[in-house]
């Protein structure tokens, strides 16, 4: 569950059975069991229902909140969560559940609360209302609440404002690291990168010393290294630029304490700072590049898959487009909606990917597009073979600049870009991604075959980020 990302219920959680820093064992259980321990081990069986549904989404919502800001893995903990009640929730290890406890968590243990217009789990502060007193919840004090009458959802309201909500039925899924497995640095490129440029300028904000990155497009340039460094020095880092786990987990560390990510009076994480290559639900009618890529992907795929009917790239998410994704989600097991969301988008991007780590060229000799975002700043061999295209294209048509094949995005490969992208009708950002990538591609190939195209005749119209 990455910070940044949408949040999900984990199969399983880790639990150290001590304070932090004791060296006590971890267990392993399910997330839905360990609800049920802790309700079991906080709350009484005998107390109204209402008051023990409010209270098991008030702990569901806590313990999901340590693990979408990875607050004890940021820190170098090998753990999720503690059973220490001075610092997380009672877990008492091969405890006994109450029966009515279980049926309510199997109940509502995939939902939990969080602020309107955030989508991290809120940090549902509470305590027990008779030992201690805090800000949030009082268990005992749900009983009373609920003997007037009020609803679970009324009862968190009491205690955490009306400005919350219930998000029901979260997909529950094999939790998995925010770290990317291997150290990021000048020249990567992605979604990994772009999150961490906006973890890194949000900080920038409390630590005005670390230089802002700008714009946040997911290439490790110059600017990024810089601001690394910075940040590096600043926190006692090895000061190399590079990203490696112990510098992601501190810049997790220090985002989510700056925005106070896991405190009931967070700054919260709005839709709008999930700063990925996916461009928001995307569904018929709708005209631009990210259909492109969308076509793109199921043209290639339908290719493999006789169960996938080819689509025309042309930018416009019609009928022939909705019946391919609609097959698309029907093979990998998704809901059947015709509608492209953040999950039906990202197993487009791993199945394409799947599929052009085990082919060659493509039908006409194109080379499939790589799965990477290129753009200023990025380096490797995607670059040199996408300035190999440029510079063919260059040399036989003289109708866009030349660029020297040295795999590193530079100015003039982004001239370069931009140029074919205003020559073949596409929009002209000097990014290349899928629709700009399959244009310059299948340019080259024409030409090598001596079938040179018509200016301005692109295999589709490129209507957004390239």
């Amino acid at each position: 569950m990455p910070i940044g990302g949408e949040p999900y219920i984990p199969e399983y959680i880790t639990v150290h059975l001590g304070t932090p820093a004791s060296n006590a064992p971890n267990v392993t259980v399910s997330f839905a069991d360990y609800i049920k321990n802790v309700a079991s081990s906080e709350i009484y069986p005998t107390w109204p229902e209402d008051a023990i549904r409010a209270n098991v989404y008030a702990q569901t919502s806590f313990a999901l909140n340590r693990i979408y800001n990875e607050w004890y893995r940021s820190m170098g903990y090998d753990f999720d969560i503690t059973n220490s009640t001075a610092f997380d929730q009672s877990f008492v290890n091969g405890r006994d559940i109450f029966d009515n406890i279980s049926r309510i968590v199997d109940d509502q243990f995939n939902s939990y609360v969080r602020r309107q217009g955030n989508i991290e789990p809120l940090f549902t502060a509470y305590c027990d209302g008779v030992q201690v007193s805090c800000a949030g919840l009082s268990q005992t004090g749900t009983v009373t609440l609920a003997n007037r009458g009020l609803s679970p959802f009324q009862i968190l309201q009491y205690y955490y404002g009306n400005d919350i909500g219930i998000v029901e039925n979260a997909p529950v899924r094999i939790p998995a690291p925010s770290y990317p497995g291997r150290p990021l640095s000048v020249g990567d490129s992605g979604n990994e990168v772009q999150g961490m440029q906006a973890r890194l300028n949000r900080i920038s904000r409390s630590y005005p010393a670390i230089p802002r990155i700008d714009p946040v497009n997911g290439v490790f340039n110059q600017q990024t290294q810089d601001a690394v460094r910075k940040f590096q020095q600043i926190f006692g880092l090895t000061p190399d630029g590079i990203v490696g786990n112990a510098t992601w987990n501190r810049i997790n560390y220090i985002y989510v304490s700056v925005k106070r990510l896991a405190e009931l009076t967070s700054e919260g994480l709005a839709q709008s700072e999930i700063l990925q290559q996916y461009p928001g639900v995307i569904r018929p009618g709708d005209r631009n590049s990210a259909v492109m890529s969308i076509q793109y992907y199921l043209s290639i795929l339908a290719r493999f898959y006789n169960e996938i009917p080819p689509v025309e790239m042309d930018g416009i998410f019609g009928s022939a487009t909705e019946s391919a994704v609609r097959a698309f989600q029907r093979l990998y097991g998704l809901p059947e909606d015709g509608i492209v969301g953040r999950q039906t988008w990202q197993a487009l991007d791993r199945a394409y990917t799947d599929v052009i780590d085990s082919v060659g060229l493509l039908e006409g000799g194109v080379v499939p597009y790589p799965g990477e975002v290129l753009a200023r700043g990025s380096r490797g061999e995607n670059v040199r073979q996408l300035q190999e295209f440029l510079s063919y294209i260059s040399s036989s048509t003289g109708s866009i600049p030349n660029v020297a094949v040295d795999g590193v995005f530079g100015p003039a490969t982004e001239n370069s870009v931009r140029t074919f992208q205003r020559i073949f009708g596409l929009a002209e950002t000097g990014v290349v991604g899928a629709a700009t990538w399959n244009a310059i591609a299948s340019e080259y190939a024409a030409l090598r075959q001596g079938e040179t195209r018509v200016t301005g005749q692109a295999p589709g119209a490129d209507i957004g980020i390239g």
